[in-house]
This record gives structure tokens, C-alpha cells and sequence, in this order.
């Protein structure tokens, strides 16, 4: 089910205290993230705006409730509403996360950590291609930040989300913010994520802003983007060439026009690393 994506530029997650100024401008973004879940309903204001702004730019659906590592069976209610969304909006493309969310029924609201392993692979790679067989297209899944391991554990990460995308034939949404994270809280060097997984898998980057204890590191989207991560950026720039990059902020969140202007700092890193590239 291999399928050829367009590259889209830069784009931003669309939250619903920028509505107005996605339609009146001036705007910086080439393309808008959604939260899937925020529109799976029959009308509304929300599904309003959503329709007025996909009228204008490119839009793609990015999940949080396919909890595609669960025990549980896949949701296929669910999966009808994502899928009646999709055929509305007709997204570039539809997003969720390697991660579970739940059992028996229950929904964490937190996006949990797999072990890497096996027998989780073949799990999680069956389950992908069933939701591909049912919306009728290529996915693309994320890597989530994580605070914990599992004894369980048999491989790196970066081994682990690439086995899993090959074998589900799926694409990757390469979160640049939570490699950071996840390499902080784990020990082990970010570079050699981004150079452990195949670059024709990566369809998306992800920007985002986390909260540092210092010991830790919690993926909070409620703050720029370090300097830490935009230096990640670049690197991942360096490594994959220009993959379609958009930025999320869920808390704490500012004016449309410092979103726009986080979002130029970022096509000015992109700018200066392809030249960088080509020379």
C-alpha cells in the first residue's frame, strides 16, 4: 500500500484560539495539523472553522486515541468515525502514535510506551496494517517520548520503530522533540536515533517545546522550542533533506503572531542547512 506523499513546507498544529487569525492572516504557515478527535462529531463550530480553513490550505488528521500497542481490539467504531472524517477533509494524510493508550476499555489520556521487542513488533506491525486495509491508505505512526523501560526491552528504539514501519509497510512521524526528550531521560545519544532509521520512512518532522527538571525531561508543548532541539532539527534536516515540518503547542499558548514567527525561525534553519547540503 505504498503510497507517494507531497511535501508540504511548514506548517502549524491548529488549536482552536488561532480559528480567526488562520482566516484572516497574515499567516506563516503553509499547512495546518489537526487533532483528529477534536473534529470526529456531526457539525459544530469547530467542524465549521475546520471546513472554512481546509478550503485554503492543506490539511493532515494526526491521532491520539488509536492506542495501535493495546491488547484491547482495535476500535473499529472508532476507526468508521476517523474514517468518515477523513473523507470530509480529505487530509494529506492520517497520523497516530506507537504507543498504547488504554485497556479494557479505558483511556489513559497518556500516550504509553511499548516494550521493544518481538513479539510487540509483530503485534503492533499486524495491527497497523489492519487500520491501513480499513481507511484504504498508508499511515504514518510517531514515536512517543517516553520515562521508563522495560525489562523486556531487546533492542534501541530507533530499532524498534524502524522494524515496525517495515513491516507494516507504514510511513513515520518523526518527533524531533521527543528524541530529545527520550535520549535525555534514557542515556543514549539522539544523533544515533536519526542515523538508525531509514529516510525513506520519514514522511514528517514534529517541533514542539518540553518542560526540563534537569534530571528529567516531560514533553509538554507548552513552551518554545529549545535551542537543543532546533540543533536536533537540523541534524535530522541534514540526515532525511526537507521532510514537512509543523509545530506543536498545546499549553501556554501565544499569539498567533509569535507562533509565526517560531515557525519562520524554523524555515530559516531549513533554508540555511539545504544550502548547506548543496554545498
Amino acid at each position: 500500500m505504498s503510497s507517494t506523499f507531497p511535501y508540504l513546507g511548514f506548517g502549524l498544529g491548529l488549536r482552536p484560539s488561532h480559528f480567526e487569525d488562520v482566516l484572516n492572516g497574515p499567516v506563516s504557515a503553509d499547512w495546518f495539523e489537526v487533532i483528529s478527535e477534536n473534529f470526529m462529531v456531526a457539525g459544530g463550530k469547530p467542524k465549521y472553522y475546520l471546513d472554512a480553513i481546509a478550503e485554503r490550505y492543506p490539511i493532515v488528521m494526526h491521532g491520539v486515541s488509536m492506542s495501535i500497542g493495546s491488547q484491547d481490539p482495535l476500535d473499529f467504531d472508532y476507526l468508521k468515525a476517523l474514517k468518515t472524517l477523513a473523507n470530509q477533509v480529505q487530509p494529506q494524510w492520517i497520523s497516530d502514535h506507537l504507543c498504547w493508550t488504554g485497556v479494557h476499555g479505558i483511556n489513559s489520556h497518556d500516550l504509553l510506551p511499548l516494550p521493544y521487542d518481538e513479539h510487540t513488533i509483530a503485534h503492533v506491525a499486524e495491527r497497523i496494517s489492519q487500520v491501513q486495509d480499513f481507511l484504504g491508505r498508508q499511515i504514518l505512526m510517531e514515536n512517543v517520548s517516553s520515562y521508563l523501560s522495560y525489562q523486556a526491552d531487546g533492542m534501541s528504539e530507533w530499532e524498534f520503530v524502524n522494524e515496525v514501519a517495515r513491516r507494516a509497510d507504514c510511513k513515520l512521524l518523526f518527533d524531533i522533540n521527543n528524541i530529545y526528550v527520550s535520549s535525555r531521560n534514557h542515556g543514549f545519544d539522539a544523533i544515533d536515533y536519526l542515523n538508525g532509521i531509514d529516510s525513506q520512512r520519514v514522511q514528517q518532522f514534529h517541533l514542539a517545546g518540553h518542560s526540563d527538571y534537569g534530571d528529567y525531561v516531560i514533553d509538554t508543548h507548552d513552551q518554545d522550542i529549545c535551542d537543543d532541539v532546533l540543533e536536533l532539527y537540523r541534524a535530522a534536516h541534514l540526515r532525511f533533506g526537507p521532510i514537512s515540518t509543523m509545530i506543536e503547542r498545546d499549553g501556554n499558548i501565544p499569539d498567533f503572531a509569535s507562533l509565526n514567527a517560531e515557525l519562520d525561525k524554523v524555515k530559516h534553519i531549513a533554508t540555511t542547512t539545504k544550502q548547506q547540503r548543496v554545498g
